[in-house]
C-alpha cells in the first residue's frame, strides 16, 4: 500500500471540525433533556386506568423503536414539508431526535417501574402519601436509578446517530467532514479525526452523566453502587 497520510492538509478546517463537533453536542443534549421528560410522561401514561391513552402511547413507540431513524428523519424533513410544513434542518434533525430518544425512554423507565415491588406501593398509600408522592419518590426515581445505566447508554447511542442527521445537511460533525472530505480528498484522514472526535464526545457525556449520578443518586454513591 502506498498511500501517504496527510492529516497537515486538514488543519485549515480545525474550526469546522470543532464548530460540527459542538452541534452534535448541542443536538444531543437539546435532544436527551426533552426526550427525557417525554419518555418519562410516556411511561406514566402506560401505566394509565384510561386505554385509550395506553393506546395512543403505545402506538407512538411502537411505530417510532420499528421504524428506522433515517425514515423518521426523512418523514419529519421532506414528508412534511410536501404537504407545507416547513422548518429549519437543525430544529428539523432535533425534532426527529426527541421523537425516537422518547419512545426508547418510555420503554426503559418503563421497565424500572415495573420492577418496583407492589408492597412499596401499598406502604406508601398506607402512610398518607399522596399519588403524587408515591409516583415521585417510590416508584419513579427508585426506578430511574435502576434503570440509569440503560438510560445513559441509550444516550450515547442517540448522540452517534446524529451522523444520520447529516443526511438532510444538517452541520454535525459527519456532515462538516463529509464537506471537508469533498474539497481536500482526504477521506481517510478526515474519517480518522471524526472518529476520534466522537469517542472524545463520548467520554464526555459519560462523565457528565457519571456527575449527574452523583448528585441526583446519594445512596449509590454511599453504598458504592455502581453508576
Amino acid at each position: 500500500m502506498n498511500y501517504q497520510f496527510d492529516f497537515a492538509a486538514l488543519l485549515p478546517y480545525w474550526k469546522d471540525f470543532l464548530a460540527g463537533a459542538l452541534t452534535t453536542v448541542q443536538m444531543t443534549v437539546v435532544a436527551v433533556a426533552i426526550g427525557l421528560v417525554i419518555g418519562v410522561l410516556c411511561a406514566v401514561a402506560r401505566r394509565s386506568a384510561y386505554a385509550w391513552l395506553r393506546l395512543i402511547v403505545g402506538i407512538y413507540i411502537e411505530v417510532v423503536r420499528n421504524t428506522p431513524f433515517i425514515v423518521q428523519i426523512f418523514f419529519i424533513f421532506f414528508g412534511l414539508s410536501s404537504i407545507g410544513i416547513t422548518m429549519p434542518v437543525f430544529f428539523a434533525a432535533v425534532f426527529a431526535m426527541v421523537i425516537n430518544v422518547g419512545a426508547y425512554t418510555a420503554e426503559i423507565v418503563r421497565a424500572g417501574m415495573e420492577a418496583v415491588h407492589p408492597s412499596q406501593i401499598e406502604a406508601a398509600e398506607a402512610l398518607g402519601l399522596s399519588r403524587f408522592q408515591i409516583y415521585r419518590d417510590i416508584i419513579l426515581m427508585p426506578a430511574i436509578e435502576r434503570v440509569y445505566p440503560a438510560l445513559t447508554s441509550q444516550f450515547i447511542l442517540m448522540m452517534l446517530s446524529t451522523s444520520i442527521t447529516s443526511q438532510i445537511s444538517a452541520e454535525e460533525l459527519t456532515g462538516v467532514a463529509n464537506n471537508i472530505q469533498s474539497y481536500t480528498f482526504r477521506s481517510f484522514e478526515t474519517y480518522i479525526v471524526i472518529a476520534l472526535l466522537y469517542l472524545a464526545i463520548t467520554y464526555l457525556l459519560r462523565a457528565g452523566f457519571h456527575l449527574i449520578a452523583l448528585g441526583i443518586f446519594p445512596r449509590r454513591r454511599r453504598l458504592g453502587t455502581p453508576l
